[in-house]
């Protein structure tokens, strides 16, 4: 594992917050996108770490390193153990997950750097809320308008669970939760969202494989059932033509992963 020393854009102590709040990131091939999520950081993290993926292939690294992140290397596992190694890197009191197509918003940089320099020992970390951001628009239905996540917590009291897929923060000691949101922008256009559905929906084939899942007939009805769920029962119409797609590509995501089970199963059955 290799790490250049930080520059003087993320200062210690800068925040006010006391013990200081790390920032840290996991990242590969994100030279696009990475540069936002550092910017969005300045005023409210006093350390920026960025564990970078050993296969990634493009200016990440040095994209970082020139924002005043400090950059290590690593072998890809999963995605909990992978955090993890990034929450190892991190030194401040408080810790920040931050992903590299996720901003803070100015009003949660308000916010947070309030509520940590009020908050009491025995408070574990904070719930933030988060928009979704997908072909111009704001997704404020289809099942994403309530989406809240444990990314800001005592680097100490925290851990990240989970595995190749839908890692999770838990925390030791009280979790409050904080109005202003984190803004989501997973996909740049429907390009983009193409280009990682293969590598997402293999890997969440895999996991349930591995878990022992198979596949089963009444897996084609994922399709249609989970578009009428989200354009329909959760109102994803509402969010116009942003919406519908959403709701398409989502409900086509949930049914390629099940096809894709049953390629494994087929593939094990094979002499």
């Amino acid at each position: 594992m290799t790490a250049s020393p930080p520059s003087a854009s993320f200062s210690p102590g800068g925040s006010g917050i006391p013990g200081g709040l790390s920032a840290f990131i996991i990242a590969r091939d994100e030279e696009e996108d990475l540069p936002g999520a550092l910017e969005s950081l300045r005023g409210l993290a006093d350390e920026v770490v960025v564990l970078l993926a050993e296969d990634s292939a493009d200016r990440t690294g040095d994209l970082a390193k020139g924002a005043g992140a400090r950059v290590s290397v690593r072998k890809f596992d999963d995605f909990a153990s992978h955090k993890n190694a990034a929450l190892a890197l991190a030194t401040k009191e408080w810790a920040l997950s931050i992903d590299a197509d996720e901003r803070v918003t100015p009003e949660l940089r308000e916010e947070a750097l309030q509520a940590l320099r009020a908050a009491g020992p025995g408070l574990g970390g904070f719930e933030i809320p988060f928009a979704v951001f997908f072909m111009g628009g704001r997704l404020r239905f289809g099942g994403l308008g309530g989406e809240r996540h444990l990314r800001l917590f005592r680097r100490r009291l925290g851990s990240f669970t989970g595995g190749a897929l839908h890692e999770g923060v838990v925390v030791r000691g009280q979790v409050l939760g904080l109005g202003a949101r984190m803004e989501h922008h997973p996909y740049r256009d429907l390009t983009d969202y193409l280009e990682k559905l293969d590598r997402y929906t293999s890997l969440a084939a895999a996991k349930r494989y591995q878990a022992g899942r198979r596949f089963r007939w009444w897996h084609h009805l994922v399709l249609p059932a989970e578009f009428f769920l989200r354009a329909v029962l959760r109102l994803g119409v509402l969010d116009g033509r942003p919406g519908l797609v959403w709701a398409g590509l989502s409900a086509f995501h949930s049914w390629l992963k099940y096809v894709k089970l049953a390629e494994l199963e087929s593939k094990e059955a094979r002499p």
